[in-house]
């Protein structure tokens, strides 16, 4: 009789497995939730790094202006650290790029977005404005990250 009894406690019985199930999908609706926002959290704080003070389109950007004398205009554009301008005269000597490791191709956002310059600045304006579209990968929007401070 009692091999019997034990048999019959060898295993799980449904309302253990559904109870166990139960739990482990309370659990994940609380994880994922949370884990999608530290991402996105992330992929901005790259962005931020990118484009700020020190990040690596800055770094470029100075090194082309200690060269050049001045900073890529608008039409130039951010190709300009790759590539030298037709309105810098190559005998000059002037141009020394390419001004980042990155290639061109790669030099894009997390979303695969395009970082947008203009120079001289609307908003720094003795400088530069450097900026992504954001995850929306809409312009002008209140996701933009952006190189100058907003008010």
């Amino acid at each position: 009789m009692r091999t019997r009894q034990l048999r019959r406690r060898s295993g799980f019985t449904l309302i253990e497995v559904l109870m166990v199930a139960a739990i482990l999908a309370l659990l994940a609706a609380f994880a994922v939730p949370a884990l999608t926002g530290a991402g996105l959290k992330a992929k901005i704080n790259i962005v931020k790094a990118t484009i700020g003070r020190n990040g690596s389109i800055a770094s470029g950007l100075k090194r082309f202006n200690f060269e050049v004398g001045r900073l890529p205009d608008t039409d130039e554009g951010l190709e300009a650290l790759y590539e030298i301008p037709s309105s810098i005269d190559e005998d000059a000597g002037l141009w020394d790029g390419p001004y980042m490791e990155t290639p061109l191709e790669q030099l894009r956002d997390p979303w695969n977005n395009e970082f947008q310059y203009r120079s001289p600045g609307e908003f720094n304006e003795k400088s530069y404005d450097l900026w992504s579209p954001g995850p929306d990968a809409k312009d002008g929007t209140d996701d933009d990250i952006v190189n100058w401070v907003k008010k």
